[in-house]
């Protein structure tokens, strides 16, 4: 357990940090999926799937940073940046990926 002394020489909560990072994770993974299920079911292929990708996750950081963070993602985050912005994009789409494949063959099957 950290005292007193030890936070305030460095204010950042190792374990609070650590929570913030999976919350994000969590739900970037699952919003991927569900955008994969949009793009299977929209019919995408190709570019037109992964830019939708790209702005669906654009929006995701966006209500993460408007909602969740407060408009202040220094507080809740040790690298605002990387972490609120670009952190789990690339890992999130191979489940976009998977989704979207799958969809698109139910659909268009």
């Amino acid at each position: 357990m950290l005292d007193e002394r030890e936070l305030a020489i460095s204010p950042i909560v190792q374990s609070s940090v650590q929570h913030n990072a999976q919350t994000i994770s969590n739900i970037r993974n699952l919003t991927a999926s569900l955008f994969g299920v949009a793009a299977g079911t929209l019919g995408l292929e190709s570019y037109p799937g992964f830019i939708f990708y790209l702005i669906g996750s654009f929006v995701v950081s966006t209500l993460i940073f408007a909602l969740r963070a407060e408009g202040k993602p220094s507080e809740y985050f040790h690298q605002p940046l990387g972490d609120l912005w670009g952190g789990d994009v690339v890992s999130g789409l191979s489940s976009f990926v998977l989704t979207w494949t799958l969809f698109y063959g139910l659909v268009r099957a």
